[in-house]
């Protein structure tokens, strides 16, 4: 235990849940302990505050104790560079992905100044995809997070600048120039931004989701499957990542249940067939989860059954949610030309209708979704940078 980060945190707590978020967020892994299910951890808490239950308190590998850090002392605690060292840059880049931090990589190489920024972990999804199978030049596969590792050592060899745990919140022209502005008021200046933003997991939007989001419903089977050895869980949605994740959480759990509220499920012949060989996995279509019940734990999972109308209540320990993604292109909604989902229109240039704003990867329209062709539009785009920035002089 003595080289892990321990939280001690209660489920009601929102700072608890805070901090684990943005542990989770920056893939910085931590035990949790519940003080209200282990007294000796609540002895230790009210030890180190005086005699109060104060959470989350977190102690960390050196010994030292932060209680109720904000994001920002999490940040500095963790050694993340959260503000930039210059104030302008010949070009930023808003996210780390493989789109991200190919372009960075190829700016960079040809002395071009170049910001990364990065609200998350770094390698974007591919950071907490368990093995990546299809990636060009790995016979074997190699593990996401080590495969974002590699990309960020490499652009910081070629001198990329990375800010991390940061977010933009927006991205204007001012004169003849675009200028960011991050989450804690900072504003940068540049000739030309990538917007390499990726796509979110989809929810539900159901009563109780939002509640219980990250104690019992998740998003990411990689992130938070261990916390589900032996137990029961659902997973939401029959397309190719729902079976994908349900077959990973089968390493863990002793039951795997997907639902899909389609009446046939979408996901590949090959996945259906790996799925009906085990034995602790089921299938059930045509029917739609309509409520989560449960204040601080999940207590049962309410279901519509859509060819009889029958209302049904599941019960499972944990819940985890694949049914598709959202594009990350709030910062620019009024700006640039979005399609109907929200994914940012481009021109073959791959520049939007802001002239120096270019979008690769995930968050632009017509994207494939996989890693090597958003590496592929992390080149191309940072080719057309080069472009842009030599006429714009």
């Amino acid at each position: 235990m003595g080289d892990q980060i321990i939280v001690y945190s209660t489920v009601w707590c929102p700072d608890c849940k805070r901090a684990k978020k943005f542990f989770g967020e920056q893939r910085v892994s931590y035990i949790n302990i519940d003080i209200e299910q282990d007294s000796e951890a609540m002895a230790f808490v009210e030890n180190i505050n005086d005699g109060k239950r104060i959470i989350p308190t977190i102690v960390f590998p050196d010994g030292s104790i932060l209680v109720e850090p904000s994001n920002a002392e999490l940040a500095a605690k963790l050694g993340l560079q959260t503000q930039a060292q210059r104030s302008f840059y010949d070009a930023i880049v808003v996210g780390s992905g493989p789109t991200g931090l190919t372009a960075a990589v190829y700016l960079a190489r040809e002395g071009q100044e170049t910001l990364v920024i990065e609200k998350a972990g770094l390698g974007g999804q591919v950071g907490i995809t368990q093995t990546l199978d299809n990636f060009p030049g790995f016979p074997h596969g190699i593990p996401g997070a080590e495969f974002a590792e590699r990309l960020e050592e490499q652009a910081r060899r070629f001198g990329v600048e990375i800010m991390q745990a940061q977010k933009v919140t927006d991205i204007s022209p001012e004169d003849s120039y675009l200028c960011i502005t991050t989450g804690d008021g900072c504003q940068y200046g540049t000739k030309a931004v990538l917007l390499a933003t990726g796509a979110s997991y989809r929810k539900l939007g159901v009563p109780g989701e939002d509640n219980l989001i990250g104690t019992n419903v998740h998003f990411c089977a990689t992130c938070d499957g261990a916390f589900y050895k032996d137990k029961k869980v659902l997973v939401i949605g029959g397309g190719n990542s729902g079976f994908e994740e349900g077959l990973f959480l089968t390493r863990f759990a002793r039951q795997v249940d997907i639902v899909e509220f389609l009446p046939e499920v979408k996901a590949s012949q090959i996945l259906q067939e790996k799925v009906a060989e085990q034995p602790n996995m089921t299938v059930t279509v045509n029917h739609a989860v309509r409520e989560f019940k449960g204040k601080h734990k999940l207590e049962s999972v309410i279901v519509e059954d859509l060819a009889s109308g029958e209302i049904k209540e599941w019960h499972y320990d944990g819940v985890f949610v694949f049914i598709g993604l959202t594009p990350n292109s709030d910062m620019v909604k009024n700006k640039v030309q979005l399609d109907s989902f929200g994914f940012v229109v481009t021109d073959d240039n791959l520049m939007t209708s802001l002239p120096g704003l270019f979008v690769a990867g995930d968050v632009r329209t017509g994207s494939t979704k996989q890693a090597a062709s958003a590496a592929g539009e992390g080149a191309t785009a940072a080719l057309n940078i080069r472009k842009y920035l030599k006429k714009a002089g």
